[in-house]
């Protein structure tokens, strides 16, 4: 038998990228002071001639496959996310910023799955279990039959999770966090790179293998991402993103990869004293505090997966004392302003070089679809020229380089969700008739556009910087 033996590489703490020696910046993602020196087993090259192996059992494309049983919790925003359910074997990774929410939310899961007689771990690697009873004290939860456990020692939670008969002894573990795991034959600190893969992947393997459903929080960088190895994410089977800020109610989990249900749902959650509380309408909420004929607010009707949501934006231009203009942008993409800047500018002749722009997404909400142009480009025409837009109207359409205003999937969802509270108009792109387009039936009274100067003939003339002087 070939030896094995333990050797140095220098890997990335931010991205898992190897170098071949120490440096202080990483060549590929740019992070100074990132890269560190981890001692790994090396093992043989390649298989050689051996000959020694099974024959792989194929199966038919058409063979019917049970359906596959979920475990529901109840709590109808975690369960919609993640597509219905908990599904048995799976691995879902969590991540959010620290005081985000995630422990919470995953403590009151599982006390609600185990009050319905599943069997649940909560393992904690950050807290002590006494700690962990107090927060479960102050959710109301301190009766439920969750197991707790402080561990850290990979080798000791696969043991733990098979049981004394090798079957399963639990349905549903958490493991809180992955960044505290460790396997004791790698020869690296809990938190590096080789130990978050190694561990995730043991865990996993394991998990799948005894159809235990595995819960893994995960830390995120001061860019958002989840810690480790961008493999991480690769490995589980569904990625949720826990979002919001720890001065704000809200909170929104979102999930980015799910293979067992559709990406890009949302659940939306309101942290109050007793915990994380669903929030069953959240246009609704999103819209509470909104101010009436005031410039510069639109409301943009949003798809977030399946369900539409209602936002307001808000936006805000004010003249400038410095040569370079501020740009401040919170809940959307700084580029995309850009961009919609330039086209107001080139297009419509709205003047912004000269003015300081700021724009928000009410909520805490961050929107990424292009449907949003629309009522941003409408936001700050209004607040360039102090026009409010009509209260009771939602807007939505992507916008091109060329100034046109273009279709966006589902018109109908969103002007349905608009109507149900309350709005009476709608500012939407013109329909686009073919087969796989129908005519949209909404008791919403639309006004269409083609080009966005239609949109900015409706306000209006924004104000100068020179003449404000003036």
């Amino acid at each position: 038998m070939a030896k094995s033996s333990s050797k140095a590489q220098f890997i990335c703490q931010s991205c898992g990228s190897v170098a071949p020696r120490w440096q202080g910046k990483c060549e590929s993602c740019g992070e100074w002071n990132s890269i560190t020196e981890e001692r790994i087993e090396s093992t043989p090259k390649g298989l050689g001639s051996s000959t020694k192996g099974n024959v792989i059992q194929f199966e038919d494309l058409k063979s019917e496959s049970p359906d596959l049983p979920r475990s529901v919790s109840g709590i109808s925003e975690f369960d919609r996310v993640v597509g219905g359910g908990l599904v048995p074997g799976s691995a879902v990774l969590i991540g959010g910023d620290p005081g985000i929410g995630k422990s919470t939310l995953l403590l009151q899961l599982v006390c609600i799955l185990a009050n319905k007689n599943v069997q649940c771990a909560y393992i904690s690697g950050e807290e002590a279990v006494d700690q962990v009873r107090l927060r479960a004290k102050r959710l109301g939860l301190a009766q439920s039959p969750v197991d707790l456990a402080s561990a850290t020692n990979v080798r000791d939670i696969v043991k733990s999770m098979s049981g004394a008969n090798g079957k399963k002894a639990y349905d549903i573990m958490v493991i809180d966090s992955i960044q505290t795991m460790y396997v004791d034959t790698v020869d690296s600190a809990p938190g590096t790179v080789t130990q978050v893969r190694t561990s995730t992947q043991e865990l996993i393997r394991n998990a799948k293998r005894l159809g235990v459903t595995l819960l893994i929080v995960g830390h995120v960088t001061k860019e958002g991402a989840i810690a480790g190895p961008r493999v991480l994410e690769h490995m589980v089977d569904t990625v949720l993103y826990f979002e919001g800020d720890r001065g704000h109610q809200f909170r929104i989990l979102r999930g980015v990869k799910n293979r067992f249900g559709p990406t890009d749902e949302i659940g939306v959650f309101e942290m109050a004293g007793a915990g994380l509380m669903e929030v069953q309408n959240p246009s609704a909420l999103f819209l509470s505090e909104r101010a009436e004929n005031v410039s510069g607010s639109a409301v943009f009707a949003g798809l977030e997966g399946s369900r539409p949501v209602l936002v307001e934006i808000q936006a805000l231009v004010a003249p400038t004392s410095y040569s370079t203009p501020k740009r401040a942008v919170v809940g959307w993409d700084t580029n995309r302003l850009s961009m919609l800047l330039a086209v107001l500018e080139s297009r419509c002749g709205v003047m912004m070089s000269g003015m300081d722009v700021y724009l928000n997404v009410a909520g805490g909400l961050k929107i990424s679809e292009p449907a949003a142009d629309l009522a941003v480009a409408v936001a700050l025409i209004s607040a360039a020229s102090g026009d409010p837009v009509p209260a009771d109207t939602v807007i939505f359409g992507e916008i091109g380089l060329a100034g046109e205003v273009r279709h966006v999937s589902q018109p109908e969802l969103r002007m349905k969700e608009a109507s149900k509270l309350g709005f009476k108009a709608g500012f939407v792109p013109k329909p686009v008739k073919s087969k796989n387009n129908p005519p949209v039936e909404s008791d919403l009274k639309t006004e269409n556009f083609e080009t966005l100067d239609q949109v900015a003939r409706l306000f209006k003339k924004p104000v100068s910087r020179h003449e404000m002087h003036d």
